[in-house]
C-alpha cells in the first residue's frame, strides 16, 4: 500500500489542486499574497502530514501525532476559507460551501483514520 492509496490523502490531493486554482484566479490581488498565501500552505500542510505520517506508520504514535496536525491543518484552512468569505474576498457562495463541504468531510475521515489507527495498530 502507498500513502497515494488512503482516502484521506487523495481528498487533501484534489483539495490542494482546487484551493490553489480558486487562491490564483478568484481572489483579489491583495489577497493573494496575504489570506491566499495562508490558505494555500495551510491546506499543503494537511497533505504533506498524511504523507510523513505514513512514512512513519511502523511507529503508532508517530503516525498519529502527525495525523493529528494535519488534522489541526485542515482547520486552519477551514478558518482561512471562512475568514475569506467574511471578507468578501470570496464572492462565489456555491464554490466557497462546496469547498467548506469537502473540507469538513476531510476533517471527519481523518478523525475516523485517527481512531482506526489508535485501535487497529499493532504496538
Amino acid at each position: 500500500m502507498k500513502y497515494e492509496d488512503l482516502e484521506i490523502w487523495k481528498i487533501a490531493n484534489e483539495l490542494v489542486l482546487q484551493i490553489h486554482q480558486l487562491t490564483l484566479n478568484d481572489l483579489p490581488k491583495f489577497e493573494m499574497y496575504e489570506t491566499g498565501s495562508q490558505i494555500r500552505r495551510s491546506i499543503k500542510s494537511v497533505k504533506s502530514n498524511i504523507v510523513e505520517g505514513f512514512g512513519r506508520r511502523q511507529y503508532k504514535q508517530e503516525f498519529i501525532r502527525f495525523l493529528i496536525i494535519a488534522l489541526a491543518s485542515n482547520d486552519e484552512t477551514i478558518d482561512h476559507l471562512k475568514t475569506l468569505r467574511s471578507t468578501r474576498s470570496i464572492t462565489d457562495r456555491e464554490k466557497y460551501e462546496k469547498y467548506l463541504d469537502r473540507l469538513d468531510e476531510l476533517g471527519r475521515r481523518l478523525n475516523l483514520f485517527i481512531s482506526a489507527v489508535k485501535t487497529g495498530h499493532r504496538d
